[in-house]
């Protein structure tokens, strides 16, 4: 699904900022991709932008919205821009940082890995995957595949990926900021899986109670 223009600039330049606002912290360009695993995290980061473009993911409010969530945007991104700065900004200055660079490669391995999952059920959904919380047009339920073991698998690739984008800069204070997001990625599922079950009743009553939200056998 080819991206209009308008969505791929508006992607492009969200990115082109978010990395920006990493390169401050870092204390400028040259600092910042003096370190490879620091250039591994910017290439994933625009290799995971590009695909997004391609996912059909929209931000539409379809048929129905509960229009009560859009708060959680706002929280998220808050969260997101201080995540964007703050653990880089730790790691140049030392402050409350693991040591050595394992930290940094775990990092960009889980940034790479949860955005892959962060994406997948993107594609798997297309049009009918927004980022507010919404009924598209013929919105069906998709209980296959990964959907037949979790019910939220994109919600946990975010959780992966900011935890690997923050352990990238080895930052104690990224890992709090990641934390930070459960408690509104949790109100987030709750506004998501009411309004799914008014939709759908008993068919997701039924969906719901043979799978688990995120993580198979914790939550």
């Amino acid at each position: 699904m080819r991206p209009t223009p308008g969505l791929a600039f508006a992607t492009l330049a969200g990115t082109v900022a978010y990395l920006a606002l990493a390169i401050a912290g870092w204390g400028g360009i040259g600092a910042f991709f003096a370190h490879p695993a620091r250039v591994a995290l910017a290439i994933v980061l625009f290799a995971l932008a590009v695909a997004a473009l391609f996912s059909g993911g929209n931000v539409s409010s379809g048929m129905r919205e509960d229009r009560g969530n859009r708060w959680v945007l706002g929280a998220f991104g808050a969260l997101g821009l201080l995540a964007a700065y703050l653990p880089a900004y730790t790691d140049r200055t030392g402050f409350w940082t693991l040591d050595g660079d394992t930290a940094r490669w775990i990092g960009v391995a889980l940034f790479a890995a949860g955005g892959v999952l962060r994406l997948w059920p993107v594609f798997v959904l297309g049009r009918r995957f927004s980022g507010l919380v919404a009924i598209q047009p013929g919105h069906t339920l998709v209980t296959t595949g990964i959907y037949g073991v979790i019910r939220h698998p994109s919600y946990l690739g975010l959780m992966v990926s900011s935890l690997g984008w923050v352990l990238g800069f080895r930052s104690v204070v990224g890992v709090l900021l990641t934390l930070a997001m459960l408690p509104v990625l949790v109100a987030r599922i709750r506004a998501e899986e009411a309004l799914l079950l008014d939709q759908f009743g008993d068919a997701y009553a039924a969906y719901c109670g043979r799978t688990w939200r995120m993580v198979p056998g914790v939550y």
